[in-house]
C-alpha cells in the first residue's frame, strides 16, 4: 500500500560512509530526512561501516518493536551478506544463510534486500539520465531516441552479483524502447567505460554512475576514463568545479555524465518498498520463515 506507515516501527538506513569523503554518507542522511519528515516510522536512523554511528551501535538507540534495517548498496555481496548482517548480531562471522526475521530481545529484527536490486531502480537511473540532459540542453536536449544510455559501475573479478546488478538494469530499460541503445560499462571489467564511443552508434551518449555515493569514483576516475585529461580534473576537483563539463564533446559524441544514482529522490520510495516487502514476508523465526 503506498500510504501504510509502520507507527510501531524503526528504520535503520545503512550506508558504507567514508572518512575521506564527506559526500560518501550523503545519500544516508538525505533519504532518512525525507523519511522521517513523512512521520512514516516511531523512528528513523542511520549508520556506516566507514564512519560514526557505526552498525553495531545504532541499535541501542531504538525503542520501537520492530526495526527494518534496510541497507544502502547496490548490490548483494560481502557488504550485505556478512559484515552488515554480522554486526547487527543476525549471523555468525562468514554465514551468509540465515533468518532475515529474528527477535532480539523485546524487538524483531527485519533485515532487508539492498535498494539498488530493486526493480524500480529503474525508474531512479531513467530519472538521473533524463535530469542530466535537461539540465544542461545546450546546444539542444537530444531525444532519448537519439542517445545511448550507459549505465557505469565498478565491476569486480570478486564478486559477481555486482556485475549482475547494473546488467538486469539494462534489460529492464532495454525493453521500455526508449533510449536508441542501452549498454553496461566498467572501470575494472569489460566492457570498459572508455570503450563507450566505439560501442555507441548514437551520436549522443548519456552516462549514469550506478553508484549509491558520488566519491573518488564518481567525481574522479569515471571522467578520466571518458577521456579528460587527469590533471584538468584533479584542478577541477580542487577548485570544487564539477569534473565533467555536460555536454563534452569527444570522439564524435556528445557526452552527458549525471551524477551517482544515490541522492535521487526517488531512491526513498525504493527504501519504503523494500520495508514493505519484508513486513509482507516477515514472521519471527518462531512462526517458521526464512526467505526462499
Amino acid at each position: 500500500m503506498p500510504n501504510d506507515t509502520f507507527p510501531d516501527a524503526a528504520l535503520v538506513l545503512a550506508g558504507h560512509g567514508s572518512t575521506l569523503n564527506a559526500d560518501s554518507a550523503a545519500p544516508t542522511y538525505q533519504h532518512a530526512d525525507e523519511l522521517r519528515r513523512r512521520g512514516i516510522f516511531a523512528q528513523v536512523l542511520e549508520c556506516f561501516w566507514k564512519q560514526e554511528p557505526g552498525f553495531a551501535g545504532v541499535l541501542r538507540g531504538v525503542f520501537a518493536r520492530r526495526v527494518f534495517i534496510v541497507p544502502l548498496f547496490i548490490s548483494e555481496g560481502y557488504f550485505t551478506q556478512q559484515v552488515i548482517p554480522r554486526e547487527f548480531g543476525l549471523c555468525p562471522d562468514g554465514q551468509t544463510d540465515f533468518p532475515r526475521v529474528q527477535p532480539r530481545g523485546a524487538q524483531t529484527l527485519y533485515y532487508c534486500d539492498p535498494v539498488g536490486t530493486h526493480a524500480r531502480m529503474t525508474e531512479v537511473i531513467l530519472a538521473r539520465a533524463r535530469q542530466v540532459v535537461e539540465a544542461h540542453p545546450f546546444p539542444s536536449a537530444p531525444a532519448p531516441a537519439n542517445t545511448a544510455l550507459f549505465i557505469a559501475g565498478h565491476g569486480t573479478g570478486n564478486n559477481e552479483n555486482s556485475r549482475k546488478a547494473i546488467e538486469a538494469q539494462v534489460e529492464l530499460i532495454r525493453t521500455k524502447k526508449i533510449y536508441a541503445e542501452v549498454h553496461a560499462a566498467f572501470m575494472e571489467e569489460e566492457p570498459r567505460i572508455g570503450g563507450c564511443y566505439h560501442v555507441a552508434q548514437a551520436k549522443n551518449i548519456v552516462m549514469v554512475p550506478f553508484f549509491i555515493s558520488d566519491g573518488l569514483h564518481s567525481y574522479e576516475d569515471i571522467p578520466v576514463l571518458l577521456g579528460e585529461p587527469e590533471k584538468i580534473v584533479k584542478e577541477r576537483f580542487r577548485a570544487g568545479q564539477p569534473t565533467w563539463r555536460n555536454p563534452t564533446e569527444k570522439h564524435g559524441k556528445r557526452v552527458w555524465y549525471a551524477a551517482g544514482v544515490g541522492t535521487e529522490p526517488g531512491l526513498a520510495e525504493v527504501i519504503l518498498e523494500r520495508v514493505r516487502q519484508a513486513a509482507r514476508f516477515g514472521v519471527p523465526p518462531s512462526g517458521g520463515g526464512r526467505r526462499g
